[in-house]
């Protein structure tokens, strides 16, 4: 009796090479899922130019609110498969929204895609929050915590960048952290590329 062993190379889809993940990612961010759940955080957004907290103030829009400020507490509503997310004052029920002219305003209703932005964490792990409307341009604020225009706006400025932080007595209890142990070790069984 012999066995005949077949080898081949199997390669899955997904890996092969000249993938760019980044266009599948981008593209599924734009599309908006009614199935999920939503998620729902709340933190504050402290201003890196201001160094006060945003405040959704009605209508109005300022980065002077003080830690804990019941106008700072924001509730962040993830909105997609990526990371599109509305962000409403807690206490005034108003949403965070960028008109055409690139204005900050606050908004009642949530339905306008002005209300939309993109969270992006850039490489010195602050945020910019991108309008997901009018690309390229961001939430800022001045030093005197007055918002900027969409327009006059760049990723790479300190007016658009933010730094997510709990309200105070709100902070999440810290997990303990658990080794994971290997009691035996496997075998590794070797596979040949080309039979």
């Amino acid at each position: 009796m012999a066995v005949t062993l077949l080898c081949c190379r199997w390669r899955s889809p997904l890996s092969s090479d000249g993938v760019n993940f980044s266009v599948h990612v981008e593209n599924q961010t734009r599309v908006h899922d009614a199935m999920s759940r939503r998620q729902h955080r709340v933190y504050q957004l402290y201003s890196r130019t201001s160094g006060k907290h945003l405040q959704v103030l009605g209508r109005k829009i300022s980065a002077r609110g003080e830690d804990g400020d019941r106008y700072a507490q924001l509730v962040v509503e993830a909105d997609s498969f990526g990371s599109q997310v509305r962000i409403r004052g807690k206490e005034t029920n108003y949403y965070l929204c960028m008109n055409r002219r690139g204005k900050l305003v606050g908004k009642a209703s949530n339905r306008s895609p002005d209300c939309v932005f993109v969270e992006k964490v850039l490489e010195n792990n602050y945020t910019a929050l991108m309008s997901a409307r009018y690309a390229g341009w961001y939430v800022g604020f001045t030093k005197r915590g007055r918002p900027r225009r969409g327009p006059h706006t760049l990723p790479n400025q300190q007016d658009v960048h933010f730094m997510k932080r709990f309200p105070p007595g709100k902070q999440p209890d810290p997990q303990p952290f658990r080794f994971t142990t290997v009691s035996k070790r496997s075998k590794r069984v070797q596979t040949t590329e080309d039979c």
